[in-house]
């Protein structure tokens, strides 16, 4: 019955995010034009939605997405030559909990992380 899960984070600044998940992790804008305080963005399938928190105090922010990827190794790899600032505690890493994982801070300090088991 359950066919897709879409995270809602929050963002103090449509332009600032979009520019952070478009054109810089490589994500596709797919809409709201019509509400400029909401945004989707879409990559591989998977989507992430936004909704405008002006008053946000990003080191307040506990907003977090855990993104499960096939190749890990690569994706981190693309990252770093991108130059996408990697979360300082979070670089690839083998954790105790059997999973690789990476981190990212967006702008708002919305937390992603990339995993593979």
């Amino acid at each position: 019955m359950l066919t897709a899960i879409i995270p809602k984070l929050p963002m103090r600044n449509r332009a600032v995010t979009y520019q952070y998940y478009v054109d810089t992790l490589g994500f596709k804008y797919i809409g709201s034009d019509a509400f400029e305080q909401y945004l989707i963005v879409e990559k591989d399938g998977l989507q992430i939605h936004f909704f405008e928190f002006k008053d946000l105090n990003p080191l307040e922010n506990y907003g977090q997405v855990y993104i499960r990827t096939r190749d890990i190794d690569a994706l981190y790899q693309t990252m770093l030559d991108n130059q996408v600032a990697i979360h300082p505690n979070g670089h690839l890493a083998d954790k105790p909990w059997q999973q690789r994982e990476f981190s990212l801070l967006d702008p708002d300090h919305n937390l992603l992380t990339f995993g593979r088991d």
